[in-house]
């Protein structure tokens, strides 16, 4: 059985991957994961997480969309 990761998408992803990645990982549409994003920037803490997650979640491996 292969262990369940979290990485930023590649194929679903209007900036970093980082919401895809998100919605992939609990497999709820990314759309959703955006509009949370989106509340926490419009109330302050959204854009520091978007940042620690970019930096903390790493891209997908090549092979992982075969």
């Amino acid at each position: 059985m292969m262990e369940k990761r979290l990485y930023r998408s590649e194929t679903n992803k209007m900036l970093a991957g980082i919401c895809g990645g998100i919605g992939e990982y609990f497999n709820v549409d990314p759309t959703i994961v955006r509009l949370i994003f989106a509340v926490l920037c419009i109330s302050g803490p959204g854009i520091l997480f978007y940042l620690a997650a970019l930096v903390i979640i790493p891209k997908a491996p090549k092979d992982t969309y075969c």
